[in-house]
């Protein structure tokens, strides 16, 4: 059996990560899979996010063995696995050998509004934990091997959902599928566990919604962390897919 395209995602909380994994699910050649170094990330940080204890328990907390497994067999042998990643969980001691051997995507998002939409799940914040400067390091990081990997602004995809997918189907040399613009409302199976904490908006979506105006309140504390990370977003931003 031939092997399988994986696709790799790679973006900070609070983006459109979880409703772009909905829409390559939808495809009827793919499966996904969520936040597979999640587990690991909380077992090896000590970071105390909601659901944590049950993340542990029902994840795997070997980066090894998570990395044998996203470099093995698609689940149900698919042809295509579109593997959703937080860049924030790729801690400085794994190893990044295997990372070259997948097609990979970086999806970024205005840290503003990334940061706005954090702390309402999760008090605490600091500037790595949305991931910016680690994507990046890894956008650069590929770049030297070779391939650069596209990026996707958020701001824009949402702007132009189907553009964007043809374009990232076109790079990636698979059909673009009509399913990827709207899925059935609900939970999925393949969602992790940590779903009920994070991911009640996109368990109501049927597709992808354009973004509208809002007033944006910071902290001082909250501001401080969409400042740090402003020129990572810069700089990524810069590099951005643009479609017509």
């Amino acid at each position: 059996m031939s092997e399988p395209l994986r696709i790799a995602m790679w973006s900070g909380p609070r983006n459109i990560s979880t409703a772009m994994m909905r829409a390559w699910e939808n495809r009827e050649d793919c499966a996904v899979s969520d936040e597979p170094l999640y587990a690991h990330y909380l077992a090896d940080t000590g970071l105390d996010h909601p659901g944590r204890d049950e993340v542990i328990a029902d994840g795997e907390t070997d980066w090894r063995k998570v990395v044998d497994a996203l470099t093995g067999p698609a689940p149900g042998d698919a042809p295509v696995w579109y593997q959703k990643h937080m860049t924030h969980h790729l801690l400085p001691h794994i190893d990044h050998g295997w990372i070259g051997g997948l097609r990979n995507v970086l999806l970024i998002r205005d840290p503003r509004e990334v940061v706005a939409s954090y702390v309402k799940s999760r008090a605490e914040i600091a500037a790595d934990d949305i991931g910016l400067r680690q994507q990046v390091e890894l956008y650069e990081e590929l770049a030297a091997g070779g391939e650069a990997p596209p990026v996707i602004d958020s701001g824009d995809f949402l702007r132009a959902p189907e553009a964007h997918l043809r374009g990232l189907c076109d790079w990636l040399g698979i059909d673009f599928s009509e399913r990827m613009l709207r899925w059935p409302k609900g939970p999925r199976r393949s969602d992790g566990i940590w779903a009920p904490h994070w991911y009640a908006h996109v368990r109501e979506s049927t597709g992808f919604e354009a973004p509208g105006p809002r007033a944006i309140e910071l902290s001082e504390a909250a501001q401080a962390v969409v400042d740090a990370c402003q020129p990572h977003y810069a700089r990524l931003h810069a590099l951005r897919l643009r479609v017509a």
